[in-house]
């Protein structure tokens, strides 16, 4: 990963930079021991834990006490005319009338008007939009009357609607909608709201917590009670939180879900709970099931991992996708453990998303979305998948719309990304100052010291610039610390207060603390030097990704956007190619002590766009030397094919290509093979591969699985990894081949039949024979071995080696039967 993955505890001061107290007005500093600040029990101006949870070094501030500003705002803006500040024209489940949270016999009620209203309102009170703000208020009032003495509210009927138990998880982001309602506009209703709903909880069944989807989302639940416990102290809400941690899936000793969204937001659990228990397994628990999750499954560029919709064993190319539900869940998670951990690397990984994943989630004006964004992905089309690309069958995912039925919970759930992620750029701290946590350009009104107020106001074009200038207003000069966070691919950060520098030793993943006694006009310049990095993936064929800073580089693919034709104008479009794609980066090139070099950096001159995550607006882009590859295509199916190993062959012309922010692009590749032109400047004896391009007389499921070295089947009826197959044409002759860039010798191929007797139709062949391709005739192989037609192995056959440029599987299907090909290998 771009970031180190953190095996132990690390705590709230562990991480933190030499602290330096200096004057503003004349720069005298000096070194404190870091420890002195460790925080205690109550400490903090903003609602710190209250005995006997554990003190946290930051705390969040208030919604409204930030406003954002240039691109960030820019978003939020789009966002609001866009589809999240329509969605009462565009989605069926957010008519007020006959809608179950509003009126508990109403027929509408599940997460979907839940799920967009801790967006909306979060988005309105961001915004100061008296619009939005006045319109979620009248939901608010709506939900807050309808609730039943016993404290239920929303639809009656989810009372009884798991297994005759109530359904609580679309309560639960209904719930963060109603802390944001209150800290923006302090209604008094609220906490006595809040304060029965969960008396009611109380009273229900251990087995409550284990049904539904909240069985695997109590963690979201459960912040809300800590929420409540450290403004009113009421101690049996840390009895309900025990029984929620208690009987709720087990993220501490297990990975209970494989569910991507289910994992985005599950995994911080343990460590909320690690605030009351005081037990370092439940912090080390949440640290190893993300690690666990991206070292299986997160193996390239963009910070999400390859779910959708489940994780399957066999599926880690970056052609797979993440639910936009997933992107903004994993980002509330790692903000929600930046503050309960204190360890720069959750920011980190929280700019990943939003810097590089997140912005191609939508299309620029913020009008549509698709189910799934990937790292690589080559036509965004309104059509179904149909060889098992993606998990979540063959419904179509990937063009721009609406999609309230279809991308159903995403389109309802995203309208909470930007809103939530500009609520945490600035951060209370235990010693009551403030923390430059997420860097965009905003202004932060905040209580410090003794509890004066101070305004302080950042100035940046970050992540585009490398610059961040704080200036500070203050009604007497006031003593507070200023911690700044220093990202983890930042090694010389600089720092001036008033035009002079600031000597420290802060490094890579700390925070730099300045201590001062802080006057209005009194400024800091904060600068994180930007290099470039290569990442190499060496779990995913030692693809590559290219950085530079906090961003990542796509390939500038030359897009058209084609509307899809609808009823209004929230039809949404397709994206589809107008030129090349299929290049993989020159080994020559990728040097880590020659990137200054062989990358050319390019900034556009000007003001940075506000909406700079177009391919037209990129305010930085990379030329880099690359070759293309002949035979990586797509799948047959508009999916781009899965990769192979790096790095590959190619006697293709050198050309210099463009890369562009990823978070610019929304066709891209992004996690690239490497090319050489014969592999010596790899590893000797190491002999660059030809991609070989698979075909066949009929193609069910995935054709290029037969290619995947990534993960090797366990038995034929292996259904964790992928397969091809001819489904469903039965007892029929078939015939499956590779054809190769350029001539290769080959004397043996082995195949792993797929059978899935007892579960489906696919058994091992009656027969198959083996030919290659000699000029434009197809010939038989010569003294072949016997042809195996065994399970549960490799059947190897043998021949005089050959030179071919495409060899052929003819396969004779049993009677009344088809057949497929997990893996297929062949050598000299």
């Amino acid at each position: 990963m771009k970031f180190p993955i953190i095996t132990a505890l690390i705590s709230a001061i562990a991480v933190l930079a030499p602290v330096f107290a200096l004057s503003a007005e004349n720069l005298t500093s000096m070194v404190m021991d870091p420890s002195s600040l460790a925080p205690s029990a109550g400490t903090g101006l903003y609602y710190p834990n209250r005995t006997p949870l554990l003190p946290t070094q930051f705390m969040k501030l208030p919604v409204g006490s930030i406003i954002p500003k240039g691109w960030l705002r820019k978003q939020l803006e789009l966002d609001a005319s866009g589809m999240v500040g329509h969605m009462g024209e565009i989605s069926d489940y957010i008519f007020m009338k006959d809608n179950g949270w509003t009126d508990p016999n109403g027929k509408q009620g599940w997460e979907e008007l839940t799920y967009w209203l801790r967006g909306y309102g979060d988005l309105g009170y961001v915004l100061g939009d008296e619009k939005i703000t006045a319109d979620a208020k009248k939901w608010m009032d709506a939900v807050i009357t309808s609730q039943k003495p016993d404290g239920w509210f929303g639809p009656e009927g989810a009372r009884t609607s798991l297994d005759g138990g109530p359904d609580l998880w679309p309560h639960m982001p209904l719930l963060n909608a109603l802390r944001s309602y209150y800290e923006f506009s302090g209604d008094k209703r609220v906490i006595p709201f809040l304060m029965k709903f969960f008396k009611y909880q109380d009273t229900l069944p251990a087995e409550t917590y284990k049904r539904g989807w909240g069985a695997v989302r109590w963690g979201d639940n459960l912040d809300t009670v800590y929420w409540l416990y450290n403004r009113t102290g009421e101690n049996w809400l840390l009895g309900l939180a025990t029984k929620m941690h208690e009987n709720s899936a087990d993220y501490t000793n297990t990975i209970p879900t494989w569910h991507n969204v289910n994992l985005a937001q599950g995994i911080r659990e343990p460590a909320e709970y690690w605030q009351q228990a005081k037990d370092k397994k439940y912090l080390n628990a949440t640290i190893k099931d993300y690690k666990t999750v991206m070292d299986l499954y997160g193996q390239f560029a963009g910070g999400g991992f390859a779910g959708d919709e489940n994780c399957r064993q066999g599926y880690g190319d970056p052609r797979q996708g993440f639910e936009t539900c997933g992107w903004v869940e994993y980002m509330h998670t790692f903000e929600m453990m930046s503050r309960i951990t204190a360890d720069t690397v959750w920011a980190d990984r929280c700019e990943e998303i939003a810097f590089n994943s997140f912005p191609a989630a939508l299309d620029p004006a913020h009008r549509g979305t698709h189910y799934i964004t990937s790292a690589n992905s080559i036509r965004l089309e309104d059509k179904s998948r149909n060889h098992s690309q993606f998990g979540n069958g063959p419904m179509p995912m990937q063009a721009y719309m609406p999609g309230v039925h279809n991308y159903r919970c995403c389109t309802h759930n995203l309208g909470m990304g930007w809103p939530y992620y500009a609520e945490e750029l600035w951060l209370a701290t235990a010693d009551n100052g403030l923390c430059a946590s997420l860097y965009s350009a905003s202004s932060v009104r905040a209580k410090v010291a003794n509890g004066s107020q101070v305004i302080i106001d950042e100035t940046t074009d970050y992540p585009f610039s490398d610059t961040i200038t704080l200036n500070i207003t203050a009604n007497e000069p006031i003593k507070f610390p200023l911690y700044m966070r220093i990202p983890g691919w930042c090694d010389k950060p600089e720092i001036k207060v008033n035009g002079k520098t600031v000597k420290l030793n802060a490094g890579p993943s700390s925070y730099a603390i300045i201590s001062a006694i802080w006057k209005t006009g009194d400024t800091v310049v904060l600068k994180l030097p930007m290099k470039l990095g290569v990442r190499t993936w060496a779990k995913n064929k030692n693809s590559v990704s290219v950085d530079y800073g906090p961003l990542t580089f796509s390939l500038a693919i030359k897009e058209q956007w084609n509307p899809i034709k609808g009823p209004d104008k929230w039809s949404g479009f397709e994206v589809l190619p107008l030129s090349a794609w299929n290049y993989g980066l020159d080994l020559k090139s990728l040097d880590a002590g020659k990137l200054s070099k062989t990358i050319k950096v390019i900034r556009k001159p000007g003001i940075i766009a506000d909406q700079p995550f177009t391919p037209e607006t990129a305010p930085i882009s990379l030329q880099i030397k690359a070759r293309k590859i002949a035979n990586w295509q797509d799948d047959g199916d508009g999916v781009v094919s899965v990769l192979q190993q790096s790095p590959a062959k190619s006697d293709a012309p050198l050309e210099t290509v463009t890369l562009l922010p990823m978070g610019s692009q929304r066709l891209r590749i992004t996690t690239f093979p490497t090319v050489s032109t014969t592999g010596a400047e790899w590893k000797a004896p190491y002999v660059a591969p030809v991609w070989p391009k698979a075909s066949a007389s009929f193609i069910y499921d995935d054709i290029n699985a037969m290619k995947d070295d990534s993960a090797e089947p366990a038995d034929s009826i292996d259904m964790r990894v992928a397969r091809f197959t001819f489904w469903d044409h039965k007892g029929t002759s078939e015939w499956v081949q590779y054809d190769f860039e350029k001539p290769t010798d080959v004397c043996y191929v082995s195949l792993y039949w797929f059978d899935d007797t007892g579960w489906g139709q696919c058994r091992i062949p009656a027969s198959w024979s083996l030919f290659y391709k000699d000029g434009n005739d197809w010939k038989a192989v010569e003294d072949p071995s016997p042809y195996g037609v065994e399970v549960n192995k490799y059947n190897k056959v043998t021949f005089k080696q050959i030179t071919t440029s495409a060899l052929r599987v003819e396969v004779k299907l049993k009677d009344n039967f088809s057949g497929g090909i997990l893996r297929w290998r062949f050598g000299k």
